[in-house]
């Protein structure tokens, strides 16, 4: 007879939930269709560790991400699974006119009602070409603020800036918004009330006084009547440190790539990326990507996960770890469910 041994929880991290965003990445030698399939696939499997949270991600012309268009990807995820919530990290608003967001994001509440989360970033497209093919230029993000508002004006029917103008089924539906902290997204979610979305990306010192702000600015809203912080983070898990760090050494060559070459690439199995011979350049930004990201065991990492949950104050984790192979992935993100008390074992699944 084979004894299950019950997993011990971290309690910094009970009750805490966990969350998860998928940027779709591509592997090498598979295709972008694959990555995508792939993606509801860990969706339906996120679901059943016990994640509150699956949201996907808006990039253009990058040939290591597969997620262009989060809303049509999200609407495939709420149909493949029935409890985890499904939403964007994000929709990058700068991009799109507001009414187009609202009128989408209307659709996936009213088909999955109490299920979609609106997540919004103030990102435009990395090159001027991208930018061109929108439509948009650099100074676009320069009015995230407006936009902002005149998005949850469709919803509440408030907004003015198009009189007689209503953005069904949105109008009167209420999908929770959560505003990503880049440039003056802080500033921005305290100003109209909005759950704020952060991570350590310039450093854990920017991203508390950020935090702070957000706090000492917060606005009680009709969308939340006090603030409300997710931070994400990079962690892998695996039986031991050694392996878990070898599950972000992928991540890190295609950052390092990208800061070199101008082109963020597929993921590279674990064992090319250690052969690698980096130049000095290469070899930086590469150690630079590592630093910040959580491994080690389950229970190690949920240890530090909630040593930051507890510097943070923050009321969820988001994990956004990415690693070629994806068995691994879904092992570490079944370690950590388990260290963290939120679902059942990998061999459940």
């Amino acid at each position: 007879m084979i004894h299950s041994v019950e997993p011990k929880v971290t309690p910094a991290l009970r009750g805490i939930p966990l969350s998860v965003l998928d940027r779709s990445r591509t592997r090498q030698g598979q295709s972008h269709a694959q990555a995508l399939r792939e993606t509801v696939r860990f969706a339906r499997q996120a679901e059943a560790l016990g994640y509150r949270r699956f949201w996907v991600s808006e990039h253009h012309s990058v040939p290591g991400v597969a997620g262009s268009a989060p809303t049509v990807l999200a609407a495939a995820v709420a149909a493949a699974t029935s409890r985890i919530r499904v939403g964007t990290g994000g929709v990058m608003l700068p991009n799109h006119r507001p009414l187009v967001v609202a009128e989408q994001f209307g659709v996936l509440e009213a088909l999955f009602p109490g299920r979609i989360d609106m997540g919004l970033g103030r990102s435009v497209g990395f090159t001027d070409g991208i930018r061109r093919a929108l439509g948009r230029d650099k100074e676009a993000a320069e009015d995230f603020g407006a936009q902002l508002a005149e998005l949850l004006g469709w919803f509440t029917g408030d907004q003015r800036v198009h009189p007689e103008v209503h953005a069904w089924p949105a109008e009167g539906l209420r999908p929770p918004a959560f505003v990503l902290a880049t440039g003056s997204g802080a500033e921005h979610a305290a100003a109209l009330g909005l759950p704020l979305v952060i991570g350590a990306v310039r450093g854990e010192d920017p991203m508390l006084r950020a935090v702070e702000r957000y706090r000492a600015g917060f606005r009680a809203s009709a969308w939340s009547t006090e603030p409300y912080i997710v931070v994400s983070a990079g962690a892998a898990a695996a039986a031991t440190p050694r392996d878990a760090r070898r599950l972000l050494l992928s991540e890190a060559w295609s950052s390092a790539y990208s800061r070199t070459h101008g082109a963020f690439p597929p993921l590279l199995p674990t064992a090319e990326v250690e052969a690698l011979e980096m130049t000095e350049r290469e070899r930086g930004y590469f150690d630079a990507a590592l630093e910040g990201q959580i491994h080690g065991t389950g229970d190690e990492v949920a240890a530090e996960l909630g040593a930051l949950v507890g510097r943070t104050g923050a009321d969820e984790v988001m994990l956004t770890t990415s690693t070629f192979d994806r068995a691994e992935l879904l092992g570490s993100f079944s370690r950590l469910a388990a260290a963290a008390g939120i679902g059942a074992p990998a061999d459940a699944l």
